[in-house]
């Protein structure tokens, strides 16, 4: 059966505007909107002409003459130039880029999951629209149209080599270094006769007198010491002199306190007690005339130049740490100076509640600036100097289970690839395996084209389905 021209065009929307005289179609015809329905020899053809179309060939028609927006007249179109529905449809391979693929199939114009094998309009009336067999590969690639590539804003990058480095920030507070703390209490039972002037906090070198101290059992050790070493019975003083020194040595009687009796050969009242070390006094809990029982601790020093960092790093950070990895450690107590340490221990236990481990950095602290207790936030840089290759992160797709990219392959097709993955610093992730270098990568708008690769691999499981039936 004939139709004229105007019903054989309207496959989409049909505006008409009376009062202008102005027909507009859009709509799709078959694979090519915007074909070009009536040439231009057609169009010159002899006879009164019925209406009159765009020049360009563009969908646009009117029942009366009418020019172009740059002043160009519509064509007249005579009724000798009258076509049918099915002549349309035989003459549009011939105006058609895609007339020599072969059709597979034809999917829904909405991007339902519906297909059919032969052509078919919608409930809308709108023609499904035909699948090349160009455009359904079998690798897994996606075909985008250049015009949804602008829309979508794809953006491709080359996978190249880069060195990723990663800083880890973790806090802490400062602690003592449990090898340099010492503690001054008495193996026997004693009594301070004399505490000298220090207190908690002071600075303390080794060997400054602390205490005097008068200790029953040190006297008698210490008055058979003497004996001995003022014996001038032969044979005896050598091996009972040693084993006398030995029992003052285990009262912890201090060294200095030994060679005074040696060099005087006189047994003191009482008994000088210096510190052991250089540092701080943590604890003074000697006073004057006390009575001090066997394991009393009378002073607690601690040698502070050299202090632990003991902070709490997150535990998916732990791989990336190593024994002697360089630190900066930054006190909030003094903005914008750093300390230099180096991880000495990382615990073997990682805490249940916050999923952190601890980590011990040794730093030096000459002029005591670092305090027990004190918060501070720990930098540690890690990753290899030599560069890997390496994408942006917004190119991985992560589900978890598997990470892909999308590879460019030129002309509007991009392929999904499965990757290996490694570390991540600087906005960058690291490739061990699925890209080369120079492949360029869709670093921006591949969650649409995943989606659209979804979407085809259901319609395409529609089709197939349709197929076996």
């Amino acid at each position: 059966m004939k139709r004229s021209i105007l019903a054989s065009v309207a496959v989409g929307t049909m505006i008409a505007v009376a009062g202008a005289g102005f027909i507009a179609v859009r709509g799709q015809y078959g694979n090519a909107p915007g074909v070009e329905l009536v040439s231009a020899a057609i169009a010159q053809t002899g006879g009164d002409p019925i209406y009159y179309q765009d020049p360009d060939g563009r969908p646009f028609y009117s029942l009366t003459p009418r020019k172009t927006p740059d002043g160009r007249d519509y064509r007249a179109v005579p009724a000798s130039a009258d076509l049918s529905f099915e002549e349309e449809r035989a003459a549009a391979p011939a105006t058609t880029v895609a007339s020599d693929r072969k059709i597979k199939f034809y999917r829904n114009p909405m991007g339902l999951a519906d297909t059919s094998p032969v052509p078919k309009r919608d409930a809308m009336g709108m023609d499904y629209i035909p699948v090349y067999e160009g455009e359904d590969a079998d690798d897994g690639s996606v075909k985008l149209s250049p015009g949804k590539i602008q829309r979508t804003g794809v953006k491709s990058e080359p996978a190249a080599l880069r060195v990723i480095r990663t800083t880890i920030r973790a806090p802490g507070t400062i602690q003592l270094d449990e090898r340099r703390i010492s503690v001054i209490s008495m193996r026997a039972e004693s009594w301070v006769q004399r505490v000298a002037n220090v207190t908690t906090g002071t600075k303390v070198a080794k060997g400054q007198p602390l205490m005097e101290i008068y200790s029953p059992a040190i006297a008698s050790a210490a008055a058979e010491y003497v004996a001995t070493i003022t014996s001038k019975t032969a044979g005896v003083v050598g091996p009972y002199g040693r084993g006398s020194r030995q029992r003052l040595m285990n009262l912890d009687v201090p060294d200095a306190a030994i060679v005074a009796m040696e060099k005087s050969g006189s047994v003191p009242i009482s008994i000088e007690w210096t510190a052991p070390r250089d540092g701080i006094v943590l604890e003074r809990n000697a006073v004057e005339g006390m009575r001090a029982q066997p394991g009393d601790v009378l002073f607690k020093v601690a040698d502070i130049s050299v202090v632990w960092s003991i902070v709490d790093v997150a535990e998916r950070d732990l791989g990336a740490l190593a024994v002697d990895q360089p630190v900066i450690v930054k006190a909030r107590s003094f903005p914008g100076r750093t300390f230099m340490g180096k991880i000495r221990v990382v615990y073997p236990q990682v805490n249940r509640d916050t999923r952190t481990a601890r980590v011990r950095i040794e730093l030096e602290n000459a002029d005591l600036a670092l305090l027990p207790d004190m918060y501070v936030d720990a930098e540690i840089d890690t990753g290899s100097a030599l560069p890997v290759l390496a994408v942006p992160d917004s190119a991985v797709l992560d589900t978890g289970s598997r990470q892909a990219v999308f590879v460019d392959r030129g002309q509007g097709r991009f392929e999904p690839r499965d990757v290996k993955l490694g570390h991540r610093g600087g906005g960058y992730v690291e490739i061990r395996d699925g890209v080369t270098e120079g492949e360029p990568i869709v670093v921006s708008a591949n969650f649409l084209i995943d989606a659209e690769s979804n979407l085809k691999a259901a319609l395409k499981g529609f089709s197939d389905a349709g197929v076996q039936k």
